[in-house]
């Protein structure tokens, strides 16, 4: 039987998007969670250097590997041999490597509703039976270790998210200690996606390593690094599964981009520029939230990382994809619907992406807010009680 995979209903809303642009339209690209940001400069001059200087070929960077393993030593006081870094194509490849490295077909792996659409599709994918556990704002819309212990039957895996998509919400370090400490308890392994670490507005993220050294870390060169494009990232795995993650990266991978290796080492010395970029973040989530209220959304997942508000439409549609369509064809802002995130409940919440710039944002808000408005119910319906802001 072949493993039935939903469609990713953003890359839906962004061809529409290009479409109406190449007709003339001024379109906003809010849907997607990619830096509208290049690569830093210093990274893009030694990108040409190596391009006039290097034919390139399949390789693995030594060097990349040993900055990374610098990286958690000086972010989180963590020990990481550079042996246990495998660098990949992005993050996607990562967790095929680190699910496919974990788990059989069949296994049962846990997480977060509403989470990324990818981490549900690729476990179908790999004939691994998603757990997903309902996520609200009585929980920030977060795992929990009550929620995990909650479980009857515990599963195999657990894929945590901090800071998360769509949501932006982060564990608090405490409560990432607990998880930590109930599935060890449990015996489930846990995958780690900690992509938007370095995008936080309320305090450092937590590595899962600080707590579980048997833990599996993904993270990629494409929200902090701005290098999506660059198909740069890397899975932290224990020593134990470093022969399986490699042999795994070569037959289906092979390596990374050579030029995208060579950049994202400069790239990691690049702090001041990217810093910079993180401020931008700052100020336009600030934007939004203020812009909020006149829009008639009050509630929203607390956006403490990453570029994204999780906000709830329910009140307007139980169509969020519909919703989406009709407000990119009206104001020319893309943005991406809930149901990608969750089957469940997602019909009724939209995610908007503030990775661009400022004045995107500010016209972006200047179209939306009379098309929001417009769409109001009176003040003599009622609506439903705050969630969080």
């Amino acid at each position: 039987m072949v493993a039935k995979i939903e469609p990713f209903h953003a890359i839906a809303i962004s061809r529409i998007a290009h479409r109406l642009a190449v007709e003339g339209r001024s379109i906003i690209h809010m849907e997607f969670g990619q830096p509208s940001t290049g690569a830093p400069g210093a990274a893009i001059a030694d990108a040409h250097r190596v391009l006039d200087e290097d034919g390139m070929g399949y390789w693995e960077s030594p060097k990349l590997k040993e900055r990374i393993a610098r990286h958690y030593r000086d972010s989180y006081d963590v020990h990481v041999d550079p042996e246990q870094i495998i660098l990949t194509c992005g993050a996607s490849p990562a967790f095929v490597l680190a699910l496919s490295c974990l788990f059989e077909p069949g296994a049962r792996v846990a997480l977060a509703r509403p989470g990324y659409v990818a981490y549900r599709n690729t476990l179908k994918a790999l004939y691994l039976d998603p757990v997903e556990i309902a996520c609200g704002p009585a929980e920030r819309y977060q795992i929990s270790a009550a929620s995990i212990e909650a479980l009857e039957d515990a599963p195999d895996g657990l894929i945590l998210a901090s800071p998360a998509n769509p949501t932006g919400t982060i564990i608090d370090p405490g409560e990432m200690t607990a998880i930590a400490q109930v599935c060890r308890r449990r015996g489930i392994r846990v995958i780690s996606d900690e992509i938007y670490h370095g995008l936080s507005y309320v305090g450092p993220a937590r590595c899962l390593l600080q707590d579980m050294d048997d833990a599996l870390i993904v993270n990629s060169f494409s929200k902090y690094f701005s290098m999506a494009g660059w198909r740069l990232g890397w899975l932290v795995v224990p020593a134990n599964l470093i022969d399986a993650a490699r042999a795994r990266m070569g037959n289906l991978f092979l390596t990374p981009p050579s030029l995208a290796q060579h950049a994202g080492l400069i790239a990691m010395d690049s702090r001041d520029e990217l810093e910079r970029h993180v401020a931008v973040y700052a100020r336009n989530r600030d934007l939004l939230l203020r812009a909020l209220p006149g829009f008639g959304l009050s509630e929203i997942a607390p956006p403490d990382g990453a570029f994204y508000i999780y906000a709830d439409i329910g009140h307007l549609t139980d169509d969020s994809l519909g919703f989406c369509e009709d407000l990119l064809r009206d104001t020319g802002v893309a943005t991406a619907p809930g149901i990608d995130f969750d089957p469940v409940d997602g019909h009724r919440f939209i995610r908007f992406s503030f990775a661009v710039s400022s004045d995107l944002i500010t016209e972006a808000i200047s179209r939306m807010t009379p098309w929001f408005q417009a769409r109001r119910r009176p003040l003599s319906e009622p609506t439903s009680a705050s969630h969080a802001s």
